[in-house]
């Protein structure tokens, strides 16, 4: 390497190791076989052929996760959770302290000459190895649709100069795993879900007075105001899950984010809580199919939150739960009071049981679907799917794909117009 080349690398190491906040940018996969891509040409004396490996390395994790380094390095800086990213949602940037703003400019900064590297790794490979033509660079075309902050940052000559407007972003979107729209809870801890469900309210019909009273309620809940927690039982296949998971896209550009939490994990939901309570964004904690045994863990887990403690609600956790079950509890004959029983006030545990679902704020009541609304769903799933039938022949043909399967619903509706869909495709 020439002294130009050298002096550039040079800068390049020091670049990495000032990052003060941004450190976890280069923590994953590609990052770490970046650092070791740099440590390998920096020690290179005799040592050809370990540059070409460690450049493979490094070319293999960026085409993995198929981001060009730009647009992984942009990614980054965008989802990165650090002490100015934290803050910035929650603050205006010039009520954060001076040297905290300093030091994200500082790293954005040295992250931008870690930016423009990508075809000189290629080189200084080619020339300490003695290689007769230099590696491919790994580059991905960009995507047409692009944020306004990728954009500006692409196109900035000095990335300091956009610390507003990121502190902006940080505030709208999230940062870390909170950039996720969609989560679970899973082996005690928060899973982002790369792809949710796309259902659209929109697509859901027949059921139109529950879908206003629960979008009122999230409308409440992202205003900041003290919103309900939610029951949606009824029939079986009525769209009660696809109503909470449409939320997601309905609110795609404002700071919802909607986690899963099994019945299983529910005894997990006071610690889940409390991680959510100091969060900039809004969350609703979703619980699908929600019925409990007696003396049921999860049941006592469920009833703290519901009915509060000690320790204050957190303004931005509601519970949206679906059910088939009116009454949460299972009962059995044998509840009942007996003279021969043991217990003094028998009657008081059967009324816990009963009035459980009455904790919940809001109960939504999603009826067995009649002919009438089984076929208003039908049809405007057929428009949206650009069916051409006659409006007779799809009704017939609904109506009898119900009787042998799995009767009028929701549900029935979307399995028959996909099946239709697909049948009419392949006979041309």
């Amino acid at each position: 390497m020439n002294t130009q080349a050298t002096a550039s690398l040079q800068i390049l190491q020091r670049s990495c190791a000032s990052l003060l906040l941004y450190q976890s940018v280069l923590a994953d996969e590609i990052g770490q076989a970046f650092l070791n891509l740099l440590q390998t040409l920096g020690h290179s004396n005799g040592e050809q052929l370990a540059c070409v490996k460690a450049y493979g390395r490094w070319f293999k994790a960026l085409a993995k996760s198929d981001q060009s380094w730009q647009d992984y390095l942009i990614t980054q800086i965008l989802t990165d959770d650090n002490p100015f990213t934290s803050l910035a949602q929650q603050q205006a940037l010039e009520d954060l302290p001076p040297a905290l703003v300093a030091a994200a400019q500082q790293d954005l900064q040295a992250l931008q000459y870690i930016y423009r590297c990508s075809c000189d790794m290629s080189r200084w490979v080619q020339t300490i190895a003695a290689l007769p033509v230099a590696p491919i660079v790994w580059q991905r075309e960009r995507t047409q649709s692009q944020d306004a902050i990728r954009v500006r940052l692409q196109q900035l000559g000095n990335w300091a100069e956009a610390i507003e407007a990121l502190a902006a972003h940080y505030r709208q979107s999230g940062t870390g795993l909170f950039t996720h729209r969609a989560l679970r809870w899973q082996l005690g801890q928060l899973v982002g879900i790369a792809y949710p469900d796309p259902v659209q309210i929109r697509e859901l019909v027949g059921y139109e007075s529950q879908r206003d009273a629960l979008l009122k309620n999230t409308e409440f809940l992202l205003a900041g105001y003290p919103a309900l927690h939610v029951l949606l039982y009824g029939s079986r296949g009525s769209g009660k899950s696809s109503l909470v998971k449409g939320l997601l896209n309905e609110y795609r550009d404002r700071p919802l984010r909607l986690l899963e939490v099994t019945k299983s994990d529910l005894k997990d939901l006071p610690k889940i809580v409390e991680q959510l309570r100091n969060v900039p964004q809004k969350f609703i904690i979703f619980v699908d199919d929600l019925s409990f045994e007696e003396d049921d863990d999860a049941f006592k887990a469920l009833k703290v939150v519901l009915e509060g403690n000690l320790t204050a609600r957190p303004q931005n956790v509601v519970i949206y739960a679906t059910s088939n079950r009116r009454h949460l509890i299972r009962e059995f004959f044998g509840d009942r009071p007996r003279t021969s029983d043991n217990e003094v006030h028998a009657w008081d545990t059967v009324q816990e049981k009963l009035s459980f679902s009455d904790r919940f704020g809001l109960t939504l009541t999603f009826e067995p679907a009649d002919q009438p609304t089984y076929l208003t769903i039908v049809l405007h799933l057929a428009a949206q799917a650009e069916i051409a039938l006659s409006q007779e022949e799809l009704e017939h043909r609904a109506l009898q794909w119900a009787t042998r399967h799995n009767g009028r619903s929701g549900r029935t509706a979307r399995q028959f117009i996909d099946f239709l869909k697909a049948d009419l495709a392949i006979l041309g």
